[in-house]
């Protein structure tokens, strides 16, 4: 266990399990659990957005509705740009814990909201929360995980979005029958067991090794190394080439004068790449078109005929569980098909049915063709599942990847402010789009989508099957170390590498 450290957060008890497979799933439900929250709260706002008793209890217009469920990105916006620093100053892991405590005191509030004004600064404190652990997470994760877990950890990170999102459809389904207001503060309440979750696992997952080893920490780093990579061997030859070369890229980076500044994430034209290309995966998430149906499913439902808030509600479970199935889907392939193909095969598909519910909703909407109103629900449906196949592990994997150390943590904050910033704008406006031009939402959403894909054609690079340190080539034309990469180690293809003895292999 390490000593109590005031700086390093390490006062958070620490017994880690010797299987560094069992590590390896601990680091991914700790963090995951941050998404579960999200789309719990993407999920519950879109039923509570068809219950009665809570549009009613607030006398919900469109506009007090997109501001009800905007506000979460405002608190969003406020983390991304200032949990960065606090991440890199006190460490991944404490960051996590700290964003989970914030996001229960949210939840306390969000229940007991007595009218809008608490209601939206709950949502507000929430967002900030929510949107602090999706930054700490996926840092945490892209810098834990060993290299052949990194894609499906970081996928799934963002996979149990739907999981959360099932969980929330059920439990808004079972509560619309309640006519008190209950029927909304109990999903609203339930909504606080992921961050419980989250604070019961964190003692039995290690600090960034990485982390560590930028705060003089070498022999802690180098045992979390052989933790998540060998079931403790320290002397295994992957753990030695993979601390070797993030000390190498650490020593060139101090040369090179970077720092954990937020200037360093625009000093220089490589990390002004890295962040751009950050910020184009959130923007480009965000604008898709999903927020639509991530929050106002009720709305495009009613606009396509189906108006019955029982059987919304039942299409909002079947959606989610359909698009938990397509994101594991996704998950699985992506570190086959790579992180920048798997971006456009998604957006290709999500831009063609896209145009579809357009079309079709415009043709079928509140007629009395049957067939020509599930037709639609069937094209949302399609979107949802192509949005999911892609974008959904893309999103928290293709960011941590593409910025290096010193402006990871920073660059992840601008990441989140960016996203938070384009959902509050969309979200907010969805509903006045919906009710005032209908189908041609979906049509210019549609056109936005072409332009995304072009840019991802053209500026994305791919980062399938390296270690973070070696992104650095893709990027900067030039790796920093002199160790073979760790995947021919992996498959026997490099000669065997020795770094030297440490102290602790002498131990």
């Amino acid at each position: 266990m390490y000593g109590y450290n005031r700086l390093t957060g390490a006062w958070i008890p620490l017994w880690l399990p010797r299987s560094s497979l069992l590590i390896s799933v601990l680091l991914v439900l700790c963090s995951s659990i941050t998404s579960t929250t999200f789309g719990y709260d993407g999920s519950m706002i879109n039923g509570l957005n068809i219950l009665p008793s809570y549009v009613n209890y607030f006398h919900l217009t469109p506009a007090t509705t997109g501001l009800n469920t905007a506000a979460l990105w405002i608190g969003g916006c406020i983390a991304g740009v200032t949990w960065g620093k606090v991440t890199d100053v006190i460490g991944r892991r404490p960051a996590l814990v700290w964003a989970a405590i914030l996001t229960l005191i949210a939840v306390v509030l969000q229940t007991a909201a007595q009218n809008i004004a608490m209601f939206v600064v709950a949502r507000i404190i929430l967002g900030f929360g929510t949107s602090a652990s999706g930054l700490a997470g996926p840092a945490y994760l892209a810098e834990t995980l060993p290299l052949h877990w990194r894609g499906w950890g970081l996928g799934l990170f963002n996979d149990f979005y739907y999981v959360g999102g099932l969980i929330a459809a059920g439990i808004a389904y079972g509560t619309s029958f309640m006519t008190s207001t209950w029927a909304w503060r109990i999903p609203s309440l339930i909504q606080g067991i992921f961050s419980i979750m989250c604070i019961i696992i964190i003692p039995f997952i290690p600090e960034s090794p990485r982390w560590l080893l930028f705060h003089g920490r070498r022999e802690e780093a180098h045992r979390v190394l052989a933790q998540t990579y060998s079931d403790g061997d320290l002397t295994n030859d992957v753990v030695l080439a993979q601390l070797k070369e993030i000390e190498d890229t650490f020593e060139y980076e101090k040369n090179a004068r970077e720092t954990l500044s937020v200037i360093e994430i625009f000093r220089t034209k490589n990390a002004r790449k890295r962040v751009l290309l950050a910020v184009s995966a959130a923007v480009f998430s965000t604008i898709a078109g999903n927020v639509i149906a991530s929050y106002y499913l009720g709305s495009m439902l009613t606009n396509a005929g189906i108006s019955n808030t029982t059987k919304q509600l039942q299409i909002n479970i079947i959606l989610n569980a359909f698009c938990l199935v397509c994101s594991v889907f996704g998950t699985y392939f992506i570190d086959r098909w790579g992180r920048k193909m798997t971006a456009v095969i998604s957006t290709m598909l999500l831009t063609v049915f896209l145009f579809l519910v357009g079309a079709l909703t415009k043709v079928f909407g509140n007629s009395s063709n049957a067939s020509g109103v599930y037709a639609v629900v069937a094209m949302i449906f399609l979107f949802q599942g192509a949005y999911s196949i892609g974008w959904t592990p893309v999103l928290y994997l293709y960011p941590p990847e593409v910025l290096n150390y010193p402006i990871r943590a920073n660059g992840l904050g601008v990441f989140q402010f960016f996203l938070n910033g384009a959902a509050l704008l969309i979200v907010f406006t969805m509903p006045v789009a919906l009710a005032k031009i209908g189908w041609k939402t979906y049509m210019i959403n549609g056109a936005w989508d072409i332009v995304m894909l072009v840019v991802i054609l053209y500026y994305w690079i791919e980062t399938k099957g390296k270690t973070l340190e070696e992104i650095d080539e893709v990027i900067e034309g030039k790796k920093h170390s002199d160790v073979p990469d760790l995947e021919k180690i992996i498959r026997g293809d490099a000669v065997q590498f020795n770094s030297g003895a440490s102290d602790l292999e002498k131990e």
